[in-house]
């Protein structure tokens, strides 16, 4: 988040705050990569997975360091910004391209779910099995196939 939040600020010419987000985006990155790698280590069912190998997560290191170098270049030919000592905050309400979220309710129980038809639905209540004996596989009788003959004339032909 924080590197996306560097890049935007970055195209609104916030060349400081930007270098600081994308620090801090450096940051938590090698945090991520050293569990990551702790994660991939372990022994343990899930030993296949390897997140620090993840398209995603190699793509979004370099992203960030490219994106730093460009923010600390372009800082020192045309911004000439000082970085702030803390980071950004995030917007961590999205104010575009997401719906409202409706809230779930239960729907009211109907009036005919009384506590006494709940309890009638026992199991330990229910009626014994027949215990018949299963019966016999019928025996299957051959059929007959039709003798079926290569027929010549089937009316194609190659020109």
């Amino acid at each position: 988040a924080y590197c996306y939040h560097g890049q935007t600020l970055l195209a609104s010419d916030k060349c400081g705050e930007a270098i600081r987000s994308l620090q801090e985006s450096e940051r938590f990155f090698a945090k991520a990569e050293a569990l990551c790698k702790e994660y991939g280590e372990t022994k343990g069912p899930g030993t296949t997975a390897k997140p620090s190998g993840h398209l995603f997560f190699r793509k979004l290191g370099s992203l960030i360091k490219n994106t730093l170098e460009k923010c600390q270049r372009e800082n020192g030919f045309i911004y000439f910004q000082k970085v702030p000592a803390e980071a950004p905050q995030l917007e961590l309400k999205a104010n575009y391209g997401l719906v409202e979220p409706v809230p779930f309710e239960f729907p009211a129980l109907n009036t005919h779910w009384t506590p006494e038809t709940v309890a009638a639905f026992d199991l330990t209540k229910r009626p014994k099995e027949d215990t018949a004996k299963p019966k016999p596989d019928e025996e299957v009788k051959p059929l007959k196939e039709p003798d079926i003959k290569p027929q010549k004339d089937s009316g194609c032909q190659i020109s």
